[in-house]
């Protein structure tokens, strides 16, 4: 679909002649893309489904240019969007049409490798894999690692608290990230956090990661650098049942044992991974688990064998121990190739992102199948099993017109999370995608706080405006606390 006309309630300013100089003595008249067939290269993000053409791309060199443009955004009204790589999974760097997108992608250094301390310093367009390969000779690595990890930027995982297939024994990019420089909405330039991580006052560093470039747009970040593990012991499970690798994942984590991933993949995921990879899955088989722990030898040998035992135990019909590093990279790849994959098994897919207890893991999915075939639309899963972080990934012909059942089907998968005790979201972010659903999550107090922290730092409603929580624009209802109808108050009409 494409979107268009001022977002969010912003109070947006026309982009012109005038405003566009502004920018260009701000920047460099070259890096003040106003073509709009150039634009449109900035249109969506990897939410392919929503759209729309800003009216100027800015590409500033270093942060005080990404401040000079905000700066120049504050004065005249014009609402902007950070953009990083694009490869952001909720619309969440979706442009306004009466705005601006800022790019970020020439904001690329490695600042620092502190390994005394076992920290780097890095700017936004730095990729997950780059800040690893700069701590790798000090025996460092950086923890988190989206499936993206070779093409992701730190930036956007900052914006969403991205996670990982590690993010079950490392936590989330909240957990590895000191301090952010932060350009606010009116162009000031502010750190949050600090060089340890530790602030007086409240955790302004914590409000704005995962804040989805609603509060401002980050310029440097600090993060914690690990120690290289010891050894890493990595196996492949398949299972006749989504339930069986399900109860193994719960025996796992009943048994003591947190391993530093545990991820699962179905049929169709499978399939589309194998067709795409070779990573040598069993094609065909109902449901596959990649388990690995890492650490000190003795510990990773004790319970890699208790692990194999619980998994022998709920009746895996194969099981393939990596042998090399080699192997483990193949398992790696199949695993990381799953989201692109499925576009050789369906012309168009949606990926959804939810979180639901990891005991109930199996109720969710035969839901979800339950969901899929009721729509006569198939869903393929693969997500982090360790911690109940679901990536089903809805498959769709547009040509054949299902595009309105497979969205309406997505949104139904995001808020049957919620129903079983979880969330909309694990590490994708609301964005665009999800803010109409976020009054099944929060009450209308709680979204009204939201709002106000929210202009505490952007009065003016300029900073990726129409993001996160819901507006008239996205969901036909009147910003503030719901009100309900005379008609429906008086049960003539029912809101949905």
């Amino acid at each position: 679909m494409t979107l268009g006309g001022t977002i969010g309630g912003a109070v947006a300013g026309k982009v012109d002649g005038a405003v566009r100089q502004a920018f260009e003595r701000a920047l460099d008249p070259h890096d003040v893309i106003s073509d709009p067939v150039r634009c449109r290269a900035y249109e969506c993000d990897g939410l392919t489904g929503y759209r729309v053409t800003p009216q100027l791309v800015l590409l500033p060199r270093d942060a005080a240019q990404v401040a000079a443009a905000v700066r120049v955004c504050a004065e005249h009204g014009v609402p902007f969007v950070a953009r990083g790589a694009g490869t952001g999974l909720s619309g969440g760097a979706l442009p306004v049409a009466e705005g601006v997108v800022i790019s970020l992608a020439r904001l690329k250094r490695v600042l620092e490798v502190d390994p005394l301390d076992r920290r780097a310093v890095v700017e936004p367009g730095v990729t997950n894999l780059e800040i690893t390969a700069a701590a790798a000779p000090h025996g460092l690595y950086y923890a988190p690692d989206p499936s993206s990890q070779q093409v992701c930027t730190i930036g956007g995982n900052v914006a969403e608290n991205s996670g990982g297939a590690h993010c079950l024994k490392y936590g989330f990019t909240t957990n590895h990230v000191y301090s952010v420089e932060v350009v606010l909405p009116d162009g000031s330039v502010v750190t949050l956090g600090s060089d340890t991580g530790e602030q007086a006052g409240p955790d302004l560093r914590g409000v704005f990661l995962g804040s989805e470039g609603t509060l401002g747009i980050t310029t440097k970040i600090t993060v914690k650098l690990l120690r290289t593990p010891e050894t890493v012991r990595t196996l492949l499970a398949d299972f006749p049942s989504v339930r069986a690798a399900g109860d193994v994942v719960s025996g796992i984590v009943s048994a003591g044992i947190v391993p530093a991933a545990v991820e699962m993949m179905d049929t169709l995921a499978i399939e589309a991974a194998e067709e795409a990879v070779h990573a040598g899955y069993t094609v065909g088989v109902p449901a596959a688990l990649v388990v690995e722990l890492d650490g000190p030898i003795e510990e990773c040998d004790s319970q890699f064998e208790q692990v194999k035992a619980i998994c022998e135990k709920h009746g895996c019909t194969r099981l393939h121990i990596a042998g090399s590093p080699e192997e483990r990279a193949a398992i790696w790849r199949g695993r990381k190739a799953a989201f692109a994959a499925v576009g050789r098994i369906s012309p168009d897919y949606f990926v959804q992102d939810g979180v639901v207890p990891r005991t109930r893991l199996a109720e969710v999915l035969d839901r979800i199948a339950e969901l899929g075939d009721e729509a006569g639309i198939r869903v393929a899963n693969v997500f982090h099993a360790g911690d109940g972080n679901l990536h089903p990934l809805v498959l769709y012909s547009a040509a054949a017109g299902e595009t309105e059942r497979a969205e309406k089907l997505s949104g139904e998968i995001a808020e049957l999370c919620v129903e079983f005790g979880g969330s909309l979201s694990g590490e994708h972010g609301i964005g665009t995608d999800k803010a109409c659903s976020m009054p099944k999550m929060f009450s209308d107090d709680d979204l009204d706080v939201m709002r106000r922290v929210r202009a505490a730092f952007d009065a003016h409603n300029i900073c990726n405006p129409g993001k996160v929580l819901p507006t008239p624009r996205l969901c036909g209802e009147r910003p503030g606390k719901y009100k309900p109808h005379p008609l429906e108050e008086s049960g003539v009409i029912e809101r949905l």
